[in-house]
């Protein structure tokens, strides 16, 4: 095929790309075996605007840098190549010169594999794989997400086990091997959904994933992608989506990487003052359809359900990080919005939404910004649920503060309410909590080993019955007292404790209970789904709320006391007459199940009441089950 005959097949794709509105570039670019004139070989394209020269070098062409060299398509920035011979699982590079006449090496922006680090090649290969959850994506197109039980199990892939130890190194699980024990382990546990910390290529383990170089590359760490296609697949099969991290925010220095890649900025706008990475260009039209192609690429071949968007604070303000006045700049309004970042990722959620119905967008945004998960057509930036950052932060730090002053801090536990339904929330318990000693999740509970694991208890009910979503890391599950380290396995052997144990299973009791009361959940974004029954008793540091579902029929009560001490006849304004089970006691187990029978007595505003002993730092949690 020659350059004509390229230019005029890829015609209309090269305008899209050129407008930054093209979204499957993955199919243009990069390397794709094929049969050109009768030979077998592949494909390379690759986009370099400027550039003096491009080559490709390979294991079919022992690494030569002169011997296949592509050629320019017209003034797009791309140049291409067919290379008879070279075949899926050879590595390469693209050896470009610059117009300075600087010549270095650089991997595939667009290659669906590459070699293990510390080696940094791009790999041929295809993505050939037989899926089966047809009926899965079906039933996902028709349901109404925002109406689902969303309890998301957060996961470091490497991290969550590892083997035994050889040569000094913990080895990888594998892809097929996390198939057959998170994705059963999650499902027994209750959780909805997996959200992988990202799994896109990149070379450094301390980064977690977050700078990425293969926007389009599985991680070789756990294998190939089609195992990674297995993971997601039986997912689907035992009930659970799996929403993958995505880091359009700004990607690492790693030469073979973006950075310089035509030996100036192309990929980037300018370097991040707080990470020390880099910004891509989001006013750069072929840089948009990068990252709309990648997006685009996990949902559609990999099946992804969801996509939670990294670092968006970061993306959304001009002087992110930046503290000296005279270095900030401002837009054409005189604010601090990153207008480019903003159009991006209103594209992205329009893309979404337009392509991929029932897949959901989440966003980390951890600042005020107005209207995240609005439509754009509203002003909006179109996402459909943000981290509920404010939160955690209120809720963490009322659960370290003594009990002796708890009651001073009562607003920590109630504020959240005043805005809950400004925004469609996730409540995060994420890696981001447990790590750079911020302590665990346990380990800033109060009080001593008992009252730790009491606490954590209600702390847990309170997540679990608050309005929003839940999400949850891996480990928080075990009452793990480290903090998480990404170079080691969870400590798994604490479920041999009898507390830790307990505490597992109580865990996994509370998130059926979720899963099987659609009042927690259905009615999730209103004030339709949620009633205050008493939320200003901070002398006992206690809080009663019902939640209710579409029906309104049987709604739950929920009686949270996070004081140290407990409440014998403690009686609680409930809003229907009749019976109540007690579906969950944190300190009484044997309580479970037990019919409470509401009596004509008013209580906290509301008409009937019952009575109960309220353990010290204990949750309870009531479900009217049908009247006299």
């Amino acid at each position: 095929m020659d350059i004509k005959t390229y230019t005029q097949k890829h015609k209309d794709d090269i305008y899209l790309f050129n407008q930054g509105t093209f979204y499957k570039a993955y199919e243009m670019l990069g390397a794709h075996p094929a049969e050109e004139d009768g030979k077998k070989g592949t494909r390379f394209s690759v986009w370099v605007p400027g550039a003096k020269a491009v080559a490709v070098e390979g294991d079919f062409n022992g690494w030569s840098k002169d011997a296949d060299q592509l050629q320019p398509v017209g003034t797009s920035g791309i140049w291409t190549g067919f290379v008879p011979g070279a075949s899926e699982g050879q590595a390469y590079k693209f050896y470009i010169t610059s117009k300075r006449g600087s010549s270095f090496d650089k991997a595939d922006p667009y290659a669906f594999w590459s070699e293990m680090r510390p080696k940094s090649a791009s790999i041929i290969r295809t993505l050939g794989y037989e899926w089966h959850d047809s009926a899965w994506l079906e039933k996902r197109a028709r349901t109404n997400h925002f109406e689902q039980p969303k309890n998301i199990y957060e996961v470091h892939l490497g991290s969550w086990k590892r083997h035994t130890e050889q040569q000094g190194e913990a080895q990888y699980y594998s892809y097929e091997e996390l198939a057959d024990e998170l994705v059963p382990y999650a499902r027994k546990m209750g959780y909805t959904h997996l959200e992988i910390m990202p799994v896109m290529e990149h070379p450094l383990d301390d980064s977690w994933g977050y700078q990425v170089t293969g926007y389009f590359s599985a991680t070789s760490r756990h294998g190939t992608p089609q195992g990674l296609m297995k993971l997601i697949d039986k997912a689907h099969q035992h009930g659970l989506g799996v929403i993958l991290d995505w880091v359009p925010a700004h990607f690492c220095r790693d030469q073979h990487g973006l950075i310089k890649f035509n030996g100036y900025k192309l990929y980037e706008k300018r370097e991040h003052p707080q990470w020390g990475t880099l910004i891509f260009d989001y006013g750069r039209p072929e840089v948009k359809s990068f990252l709309l192609s990648s997006a685009y690429f996990w949902l559609e071949k990999y099946h992804a359900d969801g996509i939670r968007v990294d670092g968006v604070s970061s993306m959304l303000y001009l002087n992110f990080g930046i503290d000296d006045p005279a270095q900030k700049t401002f837009n054409k309004y005189g604010e601090e919005g990153n207008l480019e970042a903003i159009d991006f990722l209103r594209s992205l959620s329009d893309m979404v939404g337009q392509r991929f119905p029932g897949v959901i967008t989440a966003a980390e945004e951890s600042t005020a910004w107005p209207m995240v998960t609005y439509p754009p057509k509203d002003g909006g930036l179109g996402f459909h649920y943000k981290w509920d950052m404010g939160w955690m932060n209120d809720t963490l730090r009322y659960i370290s503060t003594d009990y002796l002053f708890r009651k001073h801090d009562h607003n920590k536990l109630t504020f959240s309410m005043m805005y809950a339904f400004s925004e469609n929330f996730i409540l995060p318990l994420s890696h981001d909590e447990v790590v750079h000693g911020k302590r665990s999740i346990i380990g800033r509970q109060q009080g001593d080993y008992d009252r730790q694991f009491a606490g954590l208890k209600v702390l847990a009910a309170y997540q679990m019955t608050h309005p929003g979503g839940k999400l949850n890391f891996m480990g928080n599950e075990i009452a793990q007292f480290i903090e998480w380290r990404f170079y080691e396995q969870l400590e798994w052997f604490l479920l041999d404790y009898e507390k830790h144990s307990d505490y597992h299973e109580y865990v996994k009791k509370l998130n059926h209970i979720y899963l099987k009361n659609k009042e927690f959940w259905e009615v999730d974004h209103s004030w339709d789904g949620f009633t205050w029954i008493d939320a200003n008793d901070n002398e006992k540091s206690i809080l009663v709320y019902s939640r209710w579902s579409k029906s309104r029929v049987n709604p739950a009560v929920c009686i949270l006391n996070f004081g140290w001490n407990g409440q014998d006849g403690y009686r609680v304004g409930v809003p229907r007459p009749g019976r109540y089970q007690v579906l969950i006691n944190s300190e009484d187990p044997g309580a479970e199940g037990v019919i409470l029978e509401a009596d004509h007595t008013p209580w906290m505003g509301q008409e009937w009441s019952v009575q109960l002993d309220l353990p010290q730092t204990s949750a309870i949690i009531l479900k009217h089950t049908r009247r006299k």
